[in-house]
């Protein structure tokens, strides 16, 4: 239940919203609101995510101000919320959306009365023991998470015992998933992951990294500070870093030319980078390339300007030359992330498939429902998996649309999830360098320079 002023015997407290998406505004309220007793979040409110709404952040994780929890609303009823309980201030707290959409919450948010703000970095970044990369990007789907990994392998030659945090995806029970841990598959599956947690999570442990994620970050953090000799953060959407780096690395998009600028908090994160990478040069137009690369140079004067490819292969391209394919993709780049198709479609195209299969006519209601969410989406099904009712509506629409192979790109296996009535191949898509000097020699420079040893 939501406390309103009338009841307060005490003077009253700045009365906040924080609007989010089940992960920065946990993060914004642990560091900035959860101790403070001059302020009151009255609520959180939810988008982008299913099934996270009409929840409590609980009493455990709010901290004795809050020995109720914190309701968790869907966005649809801010502008009632900031009516009904007097709200003083709303706080935005999540990522990769329009600049304008931004700013029509901030005018619904104003005609209440209520003032509208932004927490930035100095407030809201913790402070690492050990030093820390970070990877961020303009736009979800820029390949922050492949290239994590590779900085992984590269780092884990040069001698360091690295330590991999995770943006957050605490999609479940938030009390259980206040700190985690995950070193193998079991631990995925002891913690009931979602598909889209996997996708992240997965690649790594195969990759040997060990990955901490959770709710709330002070702990995650000290947690792989324990045993880690340098942190790298794996960024989430278009965010910036929970952990303050000593080297930022931000990837910008060609695939998406323009959106460097375009997104929330995108620009900001351009803006903030030492490093900048323009990725997938090897599937992007010359023009384009030049496009971002000339944009990043007026952003960011100061920052190095890198490039990297994203070479894709199949693990059976002889099954999908002359079949007709269902393709699909990972869920956030293909939602949120704005992008029609990614890597599969790419690979089935190259492969030479017959027919790419237009999985819409064949969706569940429950994948239907994406669709119509995202009307960009026409020729690829995305990897959505929030709930096991979504992941149970996946393997449907699977094994109801018309084809002879399934190309899976999302980075996790599909086959130990789900029961599909189809062979399914996988498209893989790693970093590679393209440019000399490259990752590698600026990650080498900055530890010169640190004084890290390696």
């Amino acid at each position: 239940m939501i406390n309103d002023r009338s009841s307060q015997t005490t003077p009253p407290r700045t009365r906040i919203v924080i609007m989010g998406a089940a992960g920065r505004d946990f993060h914004n309220f642990n560091v900035v609101y959860r101790h403070d007793p001059q302020v009151e979040v009255v609520a959180f409110t939810a988008t982008q995510i299913s099934g996270i709404a009409n929840r409590h952040y609980p009493p455990v994780l709010a901290g004795p101000l809050y020995p109720h929890g914190i309701p968790i609303v869907d966005e649809t009823e801010l502008e009632h919320l900031c009516q009904e309980q007097d709200v003083d201030q709303v706080v935005f707290a999540y990522s990769d959306v329009p600049h304008a959409h931004v700013m029509h919450l901030a005018s619904l948010v104003m005609a209440t009365g209520a003032d509208f703000s932004l927490l930035g970095p100095n407030r809201t970044m913790l402070q690492a023991r050990v030093p820390v990369i970070a990877v961020s990007a303009v736009r979800t789907g820029c390949g922050k998470s492949q290239t994590t990994r590779w900085l992984s392998k590269l780092l884990r030659q040069w001698g360091f015992r690295v330590g991999v945090i995770r943006h957050p995806m605490p999609y479940g029970d938030l009390e259980r998933q206040k700190a985690q841990r995950f070193a193998s598959r079991a631990d995925l599956h002891l913690a009931h992951c979602t598909i889209e947690e996997r996708e992240e999570y997965e690649p790594h442990l195969e990759e040997g990294n060990i990955v901490y994620a959770g709710v709330d970050y002070a702990e995650v953090v000290s947690m792989a500070e324990q045993e880690s000799d340098l942190i790298l953060w794996d960024g989430g959407n278009n965010d910036f870093p929970f952990i303050r780096p000593d080297f930022h690395i931000v990837l910008v998009d060609p695939l998406r030319p323009g959106h460097e600028t375009t997104h929330h908090p995108g620009e900001a994160v351009l803006r903030m980078a030492d490093l900048i990478v323009v990725a997938k040069v090897d599937a992007a137009a010359t023009a384009d390339i030049q496009r971002v690369t000339e944009t990043a140079r007026l952003l960011n004067p100061p920052a190095a300007i890198v490039r990297g490819a994203s070479p894709i292969r199949l693990t059976r391209p002889e099954a999908v030359r002359g079949r007709s394919v269902l393709v699909i993709e990972d869920g956030p780049t293909t939602t949120h992330g704005g992008m029609a198709y990614g890597a599969g479609y790419v690979a089935a195209t190259r492969a030479q498939a017959l027919e790419i299969v237009d999985p819409r006519p064949f969706a569940v209601p429950a994948i239907a429902e994406v669709y119509d969410l995202y009307p960009h989406l026409h020729s690829v099904l995305p990897a959505m998996g929030y709930s096991a009712e979504q992941l149970q509506a996946l393997q449907d629409t699977i094994n109801n649309t018309p084809a002879d192979v399934v190309v899976s790109a999302t980075p996790i296996d599909l086959e130990a999830l789900i029961d599909v009535n189809k062979p399914i191949v996988r498209a893989y898509y790693e970093f590679a360098e393209a440019s000399e000097p490259g990752l590698a020699a600026q990650v080498q420079q900055f530890l010169t320079h640190a004084g890290i040893r390696f």
